[in-house]
């Protein structure tokens, strides 16, 4: 019987059909327009198609957002309707209660998929940090993952990072609104906004329509305000890493998400900044690498976590439904 794991984005739905060597076949789907139930139809479509004429063994869900493991349900800010969604009982439903369910975050799912076949193999102590739109941070301490109370831990997006506060870290947090792929574009607008903004490369696209790359390709050509944007991000996301550092005494941060695509060059100068920060015996073992996974991360971690949970993996990292 197949494991199935599916990794739900704000925009796209990819699944695939896993063995513990990895993935036996894929397919990805554009959401559209799509929202509320009929976001559910299309997953359970899609595991069907996966499927075949099989019953999944086990079924493996990324979510870009809060899974509760209490209920089962998912809080998803990206898909409307998704706000305490009961997509657990929904797949119960359609493949029967034997098929072993398990529904996590993007960012652990992530962690995950680094730690079976990734950058972090052979960690129990790691950190994947999600920078893409928004910033997440999957957290391995001693092998378990760590989801807090209420299964929030890891939204990184909200670290206080700069003094003093300021209103506009309400919406977003502090970390996010200089650091994220948004945060990275709105930046950059803010600064356009000055007197010597004409001057800026990225003065050529109109602010509604300047997103992150375009930093990131203006950084390229040494353009000012890119170059202003960027130190600032390098700076954010090496106090944040410190920080991680300081708390966990991680062996990895990882660094994933869209984001790290174009800014994985700056790797070094984040460990640079890090190091100002850190705990200094921590931070002197720590290695600071990007994802070997990319985009396909989330969609290993909760196919690892599938199999975890019906006894078919039992090798690191250490995860099991206790630790859910």
């Amino acid at each position: 019987m197949p494991f199935i794991a599916v990794d739900l984005g704000g925009t796209k739905l990819a699944g695939a059909v896993f063995d513990k060597d990895g993935i036996i076949r894929r397919q990805r789907l554009s959401l559209g327009m799509a929202e509320g139930t009929r976001v559910g139809k299309m997953i359970i479509s899609l595991i069907s198609s996966l499927a075949g004429d099989e019953v999944p063994e086990g079924i493996g869900i990324s979510v870009p957002g809060i899974a509760r493991h209490a209920t089962g349900t998912v809080w998803a800010p990206n898909i409307p309707g998704w706000d305490d969604y009961p997509i657990k009982d929904e797949i119960a439903g359609a493949f029967g209660n034997k098929v072993s369910i398990v529904i996590e975050s993007d960012r652990t799912c992530s962690m995950m998929g680094e730690a079976w076949k990734g950058s972090a193999r052979g960690c129990r102590n790691a950190i994947f940090l999600a920078v893409g739109t928004g910033i997440g941070a999957g957290i391995m301490s001693d092998g378990r993952i760590i989801h807090g109370s209420d299964d929030i831990a890891g939204a990184t997006g909200w670290m206080a990072l700069s003094a003093p506060y300021l209103e506009e870290y309400r919406q977003c947090g502090c970390f996010e609104y200089y650091a994220s792929g948004r945060g990275i574009a709105e930046n950059a607008i803010r600064l356009l906004g000055r007197s010597d903004g004409h001057e800026s490369f990225l003065s050529r696209i109109k602010p509604g329509e300047l997103v992150a790359q375009d930093v990131f390709r203006a950084y390229g050509q040494n353009d000012t305000v890119a170059v202003e944007v960027l130190h600032k991000a390098v700076q954010m996301w090496g106090m944040a890493a410190a920080n991680f550092v300081s708390l966990f005494n991680p062996e990895k941060i990882i660094f994933g998400g869209g984001i790290f695509g174009p800014a994985v060059s700056f790797i070094d100068e984040i460990k640079q900044e890090a190091e100002r920060w850190a705990q200094p015996v921590s931070m002197r073992k720590v290695k600071f690498e990007a994802s070997s996974l990319g985009s396909d991360a989330a969609i290993y971690g909760s196919a690892f976590l599938a199999m975890s949970a019906s006894g078919k993996l039992s090798s690191e990292p250490e995860y099991n439904e206790h630790t859910l």
